[in-house]
C-alpha cells in the first residue's frame, strides 16, 4: 500500500508562522509536523510515500527530499493552485497507482498504528473517527453498529483526515478544485465506507496556541 500525506493547505490560521515556514514543517519540539507522518508512515512498513505541495513547496521538498532519510521513497504531487482535498487527491491519483491507498494530513498529531490500515480492503473508503473537539461539535458522520458511515445518524464523531481511499471513488470525476466530500457523500449513501472510532492521542493542528499546547504537553512528557 502506497500513503498520501496532504501538504499543500496555506495555513492561514497559522499566520504569520507560515508566511515563511509552510506549516507542515513547524515544530513540535525538536520535530516536524511532516516528520511525524513520516515517521508513523515508516513504522507501518509503507515504502513509497506521495506529498501533495503547493504552499512554499520548494521547503517541503527540499526538508523532505527523496524520503531515502525515513527509509521510503517519495514523489511529490505540485499543485500549481490548490485544489482543496478531494482535487488534490485526484491530481495525485497517477503516482499512486490502481490499489487502495492510506491518506493524512501532514497537520495531523497522532498516535494512530497506522499499520492497522494497511490491511484494509475496500470498494470505497475506511476513515478514521474522532471525539468532536471544541472546535467542530457537530461532527462529520455517524457510525451505526456494523462501522457502516451513515449521514443520517443523529451521533456524530469526526473525520481524524486519517483514511484508506479506493481510487474508484474518483473514477466520475473531473480535473480541478473539490473537497473530498464530493467523491464521499454518494458512496456513503451506497453504503461503501466504514469506519472506526479512535479513542487515543489525536490533535489536528490548526493554530498556533494549539501547536504551542501540543509542544508544550510533549515537553512536559519528556521531563
Amino acid at each position: 500500500m502506497k500513503a498520501l500525506i496532504l501538504a499543500a493547505g496555506l495555513g492561514k490560521r497559522m499566520q504569520p508562522l507560515t508566511l515563511e515556514t509552510p506549516k507542515p514543517l513547524l515544530k513540535v519540539g525538536d520535530i516536524t509536523l511532516i516528520d511525524h507522518a513520516l515517521q508513523s508512515i515508516q513504522k507501518a512498513k509503507i515504502k513509497e510515500v506521495v506529498i501533495n505541495v503547493h504552499h512554499l513547496k520548494e521547503k517541503i521538498m527540499h526538508h523532505c527530499g527523496d524520503g531515502s532519510k525515513y527509509n521510503v521513497t517519495i514523489h511529490y504531487s505540485i499543485e500549481n493552485e490548490l485544489l482543496e482535498t478531494g482535487g488534490g487527491i485526484l491530481k495525485a491519483l497517477p503516482l499512486l497507482g490502481q490499489s487502495p491507498f492510506l491518506v493524512l494530513s501532514a497537520d495531523v498529531w497522532t498516535s494512530y498504528p497506522l499499520l492497522q490500515l494497511t490491511q484494509k480492503k475496500t470498494d470505497g473508503a475506511h476513515l478514521v473517527f474522532v471525539d468532536n473537539p471544541s472546535y467542530h461539535l457537530q461532527g462529520d458522520y455517524g457510525l451505526d453498529v456494523h462501522h457502516i458511515v451513515r449521514a443520517d445518524i443523529e451521533k456524530k464523531l469526526t473525520y481524524a483526515n486519517i483514511g484508506v481511499l479506493n481510487p474508484k471513488l474518483f473514477s466520475s470525476e473531473i480535473p480541478g478544485v473539490f473537497r473530498l466530500t464530493q467523491v464521499l457523500n454518494p458512496a456513503i449513501q451506497k453504503g461503501l465506507v466504514t469506519g472506526e472510532h479512535y479513542f487515543g492521542e489525536w490533535h489536528n493542528v490548526g493554530t498556533e496556541k494549539e501547536l504551542a499546547a501540543l509542544a508544550a504537553t510533549h515537553t512536559s512528557l519528556k521531563n
